[in-house]
């Protein structure tokens, strides 16, 4: 058996301990965690997280050599740029991705908690648990693991980031943690991946269109993100996935 891929024998075991996992991939490529998420629960267990943002396309790139058919979830929160839905489009095409689902909001939940739309103004963290982190938790329910794309260099909460973690429902694969900017720009450059549409005009990091402003050089690159509130994280990396 590979050391960096721990295998489910049958769908009665349990999957390797997340600590186990991360000590034998704390060192790997992004590739190797990839590969070994998918032998530890097998495809059908196994999601992607994205947010067809202005870094995505590596991940993408990484997990459609991997297996292009992983399912890959797209929270499509109804306050995203038209540019990122058409960069979601792209990059399915550019990568031959076989499985993206776009997930909305509950329309119940948005005619009830915020009718004018107002939210992310007001209560900006209940926004984003109505229009994320619930979409997610209800997306996640068949899957016993997930990647997603988080990495130390971006700093704050992400910056001692396991490769392999427990959310406190399932395994969690951060396959890009120990990546650099300079990595992801060489994925970019010998896969010949397109920018978010975005990026040449200074968001470097992309999220939904009332709460993303543009970043100066001198910024952390996510500090175009709730600007002017302490808020960093949308919740969907700091709450529970069950």
């Amino acid at each position: 058996m590979n050391a960096l891929a721990p295998h489910v024998s049958s769908e009665h075991d349990v999957p390797a301990p997340a600590d186990t996992l991360d000590r034998a991939l704390r060192n790997s490529s992004p590739q190797e965690v990839i590969a070994a998420a998918l032998a530890t629960v097998g495809r059908e267990k196994l999601a992607l997280v994205s947010s067809f943002g202005t870094q995505s396309a590596a991940l993408l790139k990484v997990m459609a050599d991997v297996d292009p058919a992983i399912p890959v979830i797209f929270l499509d929160t109804g306050w995203l740029f038209e540019e990122t839905l058409a960069y979601r489009d792209t990059l399915i095409g550019k990568l031959g991705l076989r499985d993206v689902r776009s997930i909305k909001p509950s329309d119940e939940t948005l005619s009830r908690e915020d009718p004018e739309r107002d939210l992310w103004f007001n209560n900006p963290d209940a926004c984003c648990r109505i229009r994320k982190v619930e979409p997610l938790r209800r997306a996640l329910q068949p899957f016993d693991a997930w990647i997603n794309g988080r990495k130390r260099f971006q700093g704050g909460l992400r910056a001692d980031i396991a490769v392999v973690e427990y959310d406190g429902a399932r395994l969690k694969f951060n396959p890009f943690a120990n990546v650099s900017r300079e990595q992801i720009e060489e994925i970019f450059k010998s896969a010949d991946l397109p920018p978010h549409p975005l990026s040449a005009s200074g968001y470097l990091s992309v999220g939904c269109m009332p709460c993303t402003s543009r970043t100066s050089p001198d910024e952390d690159e996510r500090a175009g993100r709730w600007r002017g509130r302490p808020k960093t994280e949308c919740g969907i990396h700091t709450t529970q996935t069950a």
